[in-house]
C-alpha cells in the first residue's frame, strides 16, 4: 500500500504523488472503499483510485540507480523502426508498449520512433502523426519518471541522457 507522499507512476497519466488515502464522498465511488487520491506531477487535475485497482497499473518510481543503468543500457538497447499495415495496428503496438508502464520498453519505442524518424527524413518525408504523438507521450513518461528519480527539472532529462550517453559517463559519476 502507498501512503501520502509517496511518488507513483500510475498507468499513462506517469508520475503522481499519492496526497491522501481516503474514502472519499463523491458521486459515483464506492463509499466502502479506500482511494488513493493522486495528483499528477506533469499535468493538471487529481485522480481517485481504488486501492485495490486492477486495471491500471500503478507502482513505485524507480530508484535513482535503477535510472542511472537504464541510462548506461540506452547505446545497447536495440530497437529498429516499427512498421505495421494499418495505422490502427501501429497506434496498438505503441499502446501495448505504452501499457507495461516499463521504462525499458519506453526506451524502446523512443529508439524505434527515432530510427523510424531518421529513415522518413532521409527520404525528404515527415514521420506520421501517431508516431509523432506516440513518441511525445513516451517521452512525456520516460522523462517524468527520470526526472523524480534523478532529482533533475523534467525539462533538463534529455539532455541529460544525451551527455552521459555521448560521454559513456558512468553510473553516479555525473553530477544532476
Amino acid at each position: 500500500m502507498f501512503h501520502p507522499g509517496d511518488m507513483v507512476v500510475y498507468g499513462a497519466t506517469g508520475v503522481c504523488r499519492v496526497e491522501e488515502v481516503a474514502k472519499p464522498n463523491l458521486t459515483g465511488t464506492d463509499r466502502n472503499k479506500q482511494y488513493y487520491v493522486l495528483s499528477p506531477l506533469h499535468q493538471d487535475g487529481v485522480i481517485y483510485t481504488p486501492v485495490d485497482n486492477e486495471k491500471v497499473p500503478m507502482r513505485p518510481v524507480i530508484s535513482a540507480e535503477e535510472a542511472e543503468a537504464l541510462i548506461d543500457l540506452i547505446p545497447s538497447i536495440q530497437a529498429d523502426a516499427c512498421r505495421a499495415p494499418t495505422l490502427q495496428a501501429l497506434a496498438q503496438h505503441y499502446q501495448s508498449a505504452m501499457r507495461s508502464s516499463d521504462c525499458r520498453d519506453l526506451v524502446e519505442m523512443v529508439k524505434s520512433i527515432y530510427a523510424k524518424r531518421r529513415q522518413v527524413e532521409s527520404q525528404k518525408r515527415r514521420l506520421g502523426m501517431i508516431d509523432e504523438r506516440y513518441m511525445k507521450q513516451a517521452e512525456r513518461l520516460l522523462y517524468g519518471e527520470l526526472s523524480i528519480a534523478l532529482g533533475i527539472p523534467f525539462d533538463e532529462v534529455q539532455n541529460y541522457i544525451v551527455r552521459r550517453v555521448d560521454q559513456g559517463v558512468p553510473a553516479g559519476s555525473m553530477n544532476a
